[in-house]
């Protein structure tokens, strides 16, 4: 097969994916709502409802597309698209089994935090290209709470990186194999010494991707809707199509950083390579799962907690957990 063909079926796949986790996660987040809440969700359209986001899907393509009469008009048209493409980019390293990956780079995991870090860039531009005061307030906040919890968020993997010995996402996969005296899986959630660290990685990653109880940038209570409020039709598709997809990635770093990835224990490895994108992808959703029960159960902080919370705690705590794993791999390694 000639490079370039398999680097367009590469993007297809990878954009195929990326649509698919959009409509499966409208609805799960719905369902998931609805019962949190004592309600029941969508009921009507399809059986349970689930026809209801492809409804809503064919809503947003057949809209009238309507471009306020103020806005910068061409920061608003490709502000979606400077958000979107990151969110498909992040997509390339995330190692689904031990051969399906799109790419395999030996530094992966950086990779996909600096193409996410680029996310912040088009909300802000969809925020002050509006020509709306809650839109740049939205855009405004989502750039503080981004770019300030980047921070944590990249101290937060680095003991994964200390002990896996590797930033190939892969490579951390691997170095989970095998168990703790004997039976006990080797993932890295199950170390003790990590648990610090996975629970800072939850926080800062909850507050990458925008969720709550930290969507500061799209506070419906208090924002309208932020720097989506004046789009609509496919543009305000792709702004929370990308939110969804970031939601995927967040979780499925999480399976790949601290519970094993494509793996189970206490089953034949050929079973794990058979199965390997299933499992990587079931994990993934049990971690969306996790997301959706924290939005629909804790209320929204303050922005002035939000930004507290990460300069004066979580960054501390990163580098102390920094400097303990690497003692410990010194002394134990």
């Amino acid at each position: 097969m000639s490079p370039v063909l398999s680097a367009v079926l590469k993007f297809f796949a990878a954009l195929g994916i990326m649509l698919v986790n959009g409509v499966v996660m409208i609805y799960m987040l719905r369902k998931v709502l609805g019962h949190l809440h004592i309600r029941l969700g969508p009921m009507h359209v399809g059986w349970k409802g689930t026809m209801q986001t492809l409804m809503d899907v064919l809503k947003l393509l057949t809209k009238e597309d309507v471009t306020p009469r103020a806005v910068d008009r061409w920061l608003f048209r490709i502000a979606p698209a400077v958000v979107f493409v990151p969110s498909l980019m992040a997509y390339a390293a995330l190692p689904f089994s031990n051969t399906w990956r799109i790419v395999d780079l030996d530094t992966g995991l950086l990779y996909t935090f600096a193409v996410l870090s680029l996310v912040p860039i088009g909300i802000l531009m969809a925020g002050w290209a509006s020509a709306n005061k809650w839109s740049l307030l939205g855009g405004m906040r989502a750039a503080a709470q981004q770019i300030a919890y980047e921070v944590p968020l990249l101290l937060s993997v680095l003991p994964v990186v200390l002990v896996a010995g590797t930033m190939n996402l892969g490579g951390i996969v691997e170095a989970q194999q095998g168990y703790w005296l004997g039976f006990i899986p080797g993932w890295f959630a199950l170390n003790p010494l990590m648990w610090p660290t996975l629970l800072v990685f939850m926080i800062a990653g909850l507050v990458e991707i925008n969720q709550t109880p930290f969507d500061m940038s799209e506070g419906e209570s208090e924002i309208v809707a932020g720097f989506a409020t004046e789009y609509s039709a496919m543009k305000f598709g792709l702004l929370f199509l990308s939110e969804f997809s970031n939601q995927f990635i967040m979780s499925a770093l999480g399976v790949t950083l601290f519970f094993g990835g494509w793996t189970l224990p206490w089953i034949p490895a050929e079973m794990n390579h058979a199965f390997g994108p299933v499992i990587f992808i079931a994990k993934a959703y049990i971690g969306i799962a996790v997301m959706m029960w924290i939005r629909g159960t804790f209320p929204r902080v303050r922005i002035d907690q939000l930004m507290e919370l990460g300069w004066k705690r979580l960054i501390p705590v990163s580098l102390v957990l920094i400097m303990l794993t690497g003692l410990f791999v010194k002394v134990v390694g």
